[in-house]
């Protein structure tokens, strides 16, 4: 049920990543099992997957602070084009959608563009908003470029606190 006087905020965040990796190589990094290999304090329950890893139709759920599980579905899985995309909800806050774009830049190396569109379903929505500043945004999606490099340099996972 909709709050009464309740005017959600909508707001999109964008990012371009440098991995220095062939695209074929990033690509599949984009899955949530093999996400818990590369990024620090990535945590995840996969729901549904028929070859157990990143899939159109894939369902899986993360933690998030203090809130109700986020529940993640694959909507667009384009390995030939190098497409990912993800509905996400995180009931009674909000509704995103999440669009990576995988492309070789050289021989080795890739850009990932990334987007992020939340819109609020609620006022804790309105405040998780409020709170996605680009700053914190932009620490976010660098730690994922820093640590994913890190990975396909090391195999190691790079840990925040690095």
């Amino acid at each position: 049920m909709t709050e009464t006087n309740f005017k959600a905020k909508r707001v999109s965040r964008s990012y371009c990543q440098t991995i220095n990796a062939p695209s074929d190589k990033v690509f599949p990094l984009l899955c949530p099992v093999y996400e818990a290999e590369w990024l620090d304090g990535w945590d995840y329950n996969l729901i549904y997957s028929e070859s157990g890893h990143a899939e159109k139709g894939c369902v899986f759920s993360t933690p998030y602070q203090d809130e109700k599980d986020t529940i993640w579905i694959i909507t667009k899985h384009d390995k030939e084009n190098g497409l990912i995309e993800f509905v996400r909800v995180t009931p009674e806050s909000r509704a995103s959608i999440l669009s990576i774009a995988v492309k070789p830049k050289t021989e080795n190396t890739s850009t990932v563009d990334i987007k992020y569109t939340y819109t609020a379903i609620s006022k804790e929505g309105n405040k998780f908003i409020d709170e996605f500043t680009e700053d914190s945004f932009l620490k976010a999606v660098k730690f994922w470029e820093n640590s994913m490099n890190y990975y396909l340099e090391t195999g190691k996972r790079l840990k925040h606190d690095s």
